[in-house]
């Protein structure tokens, strides 16, 4: 197949455009059918007369056709598809026996999608719907066929023989609550009767304190290990599959779940979603890279071993496949701003001590200027939302305007373009070209913000609440979903945004490549969590990180490549000598 026809038929309204893409289509003026009203009154494309002309996906109102010329592909049929003109995937992950294997790639090219099918949660339909669709005493057959001679083929053959069990820890980890109620304790037995595997795991992921709380009630970070834990705990498994594991977690969660995740696959296998990179390439040996067209489809180079791949993903190019996948390499190189330039104060607080409930907080002094964005790291429950919200409460005097983005994001029945329109600075030109362009918010306009993926959620968020007029704007947990381009878009959108307008900000992430690249100081907390914090004042961003790192006992490097942030062993020869330097990440 040289190209792809696809249509999102969410998006097509013929009723509203009179049939142009069939009344254009210079293949229908020749008679032949090649854009067609499909059984659901939609337009469907027959793919091989479409010559890609490309007339059709220009014309169409409403973005919903994309014509797309593909790369040489190993496998000509795909592996699964979404409809005739859906999106599809044309090759497998190839899985590392007794190893964990990560998938690295943007959002909207089909890593759920795999992992669905390699733990036969989903039936991979091979392209063939109506009378050609594959039967299920076939199905194996099929597979075997179709990736004979390779890894693969005994690994669906074990699959068959029920050889391999597999363990599932699901993105969504918030729809956990809307199928199961009842305590936390409760559900792990569902999983294992072995009440001491039960305490030893919960115990070394910090959530056996809420053993017998109920799963409504608990926070995003306790879901997640509670979901990680679940996977880890059933019974017989001996494939693992988890489906990013670092949402909601702080960055000492993240390490010490990645930890007992490499730890408890020992001598196993395991497939691994993640868009943080420090993570990716602590836990993994070997990555596979996906690439595509977001919506349109997916393919995956060869495996690599972890630092090639993630090196080869962030320069854009695979060499082993003559592939492109980005026109411009991702670098962790950023441009350093001196003190000096950032001079006016926006707004200041001063010295205080909150108490709520149980928890209290010390709040040191500090300022931000203008053209500065504030990074607020630490733990999490030790006052880094209470700051903020302390912040919205008494403000920083009548004369300074705020908005803010929450951790949770609020949903409802409007559209994004509803919501997003009741900002004056929606027609704005240079909030189109500096804020909703590099967010690409177009796509999501016609879409209720209830039915918005959680990467698409946060985008929306973010634009929205760059679109108030203000003189702070406060993000929270700004990365949660988003894929490693778009949180370095995202970045330097932020970036130039609050430079351009001189405005300031403070932002909340657990995401430490991001948070170095974004922010100029560091408000670091320290403290017990959920018993008590310290809000320390701002501090540059070397003697920030150094002390945030050194209360976590982590040191990180940098690659020589592209400068990202790598975690050093514990107890290695650099992971010593730059403790006993006091430099712990930028040396």
């Amino acid at each position: 197949m040289a190209r792809l026809a696809v249509i999102k038929k969410e998006k097509c309204k013929p009723d509203l455009c009179g049939w142009l893409c069939m009344k254009q289509c210079p293949m229908n003026m020749t008679d032949a059918d090649c854009i067609y009203e499909d059984t659901d009154k939609k337009a469907g494309i027959d793919e091989i007369l479409c010559t890609g002309c490309g007339i059709c996906p220009k014309i169409c109102p409403f973005d919903a056709i994309s014509i797309i010329n593909l790369p040489e592909l190993k496998n000509s049929t795909p592996v699964h598809q979404y409809g005739l003109n859906g999106f599809r995937i044309f090759d497998l992950p190839l899985i590392q026996d007794k190893s964990i294997t990560g998938i690295i790639g943007k959002n909207g090219i089909g890593k759920s999608s795999v992992i669905n099918v390699l733990s036969n949660s989903v039936k991979a339909n091979f392209a063939k719907f109506g009378e050609e669709k594959i039967k299920d005493d076939e199905y194996f057959k099929f597979l075997n066929d179709l990736f004979k001679g390779t890894a693969l083929q005994n690994y669906f053959n074990r699959l068959e023989k029920n050889e391999i069990k597999v363990a599932y820890k699901p993105q969504q980890i918030v729809n956990i609550p809307k199928v199961f109620s009842g305590p936390v304790k409760e559900l792990l037995l569902k999983v294992t009767t072995d009440e001491t595997k039960i305490e030893e795991m919960t115990k070394s992921l910090n959530i056996f304190q809420i053993l017998n709380r109920d799963i409504k009630v608990l926070s995003g970070g306790e879901l997640q290990r509670v979901a990680i834990a679940a996977c880890l705990l059933k019974e017989g498994a001996n494939f693992y599959v988890l489906d990013e594991v670092t949402n909601y977690l702080d960055i000492f969660e993240r390490l010490n779940s990645s930890k007992i995740i490499k730890e408890t696959a020992t001598d196993k296998t395991a497939l691994l979603i993640e868009h943080d990179l420090v993570v990716l390439d602590y836990m993994t040996d070997f990555i596979n890279i996906m690439y595509g067209q977001a919506g349109a489809y997916g393919m995956l180079t060869g495996v690599k071993t972890s630092k090639a791949g993630i090196n080869i993903f962030l320069d854009g190019y695979s060499k082993d496949e003559n592939v492109r996948f980005r026109d411009k390499a991702i670098s962790f190189d950023k441009e350093s701003v001196s003190e000096s330039q950032k001079i006016k104060v926006v707004a200041s607080w001063t010295e205080k001590d909150l108490k709520v409930g149980d928890f209290s907080l010390k709040i040191n002094s500090g300022d931000v200027k203008e053209g500065e964005i504030m990074g607020i790291i630490g733990k999490n429950a030790l006052g880094k939302t209470t700051f903020l919200n302390d912040v919205l409460e008494e403000g920083f005097g009548p004369e300074v305007v705020i908005a803010s983005k929450p951790q949770m994001i609020p949903r409802g029945e409007e559209s994004v373009m509803e919501v997003l329109m009741a900002h004056q600075n929606y027609t704005d030109n240079f909030y189109q070209l500096y804020v909703l362009d590099p967010l690409n918010i177009k796509p999501l306009l016609e879409k209720s913000t209830e039915s918005l993926s959680g990467g698409e959620l946060q985008r929306f968020a973010i634009a929205n609440t760059l679109l108030a007029e203000a003189h702070v704007y406060l993000l929270d947990e700004p990365t949660a979903f988003l894929d490693i381009e778009e949180k370095l878009k995202i970045a330097k959108m932020l970036k130039n945004f609050i430079m351009l307008k001189n405005k300031s900000a403070f932002i909340i992430d657990h995401d430490l490549v991001f948070m170095d690249y974004l922010s100029d100081r560091l408000l670091v907390f320290e403290g017990t969590p959920g018993i008590q914090g310290i809000s320390n004042s701002p501090l540059s961003m070397r003697n920030g990180m150094n002390l945030f790192l050194k209360g976590l006992n982590i040191t990180f490097r940098r690659d020589d490549a592209n400068k990202r942030p790598r975690v050093n062993k514990l107890g290695s020869v650099k992971d010593s000598e730059q403790k006993k330097s006091g430099e712990y990440y930028y040396s």
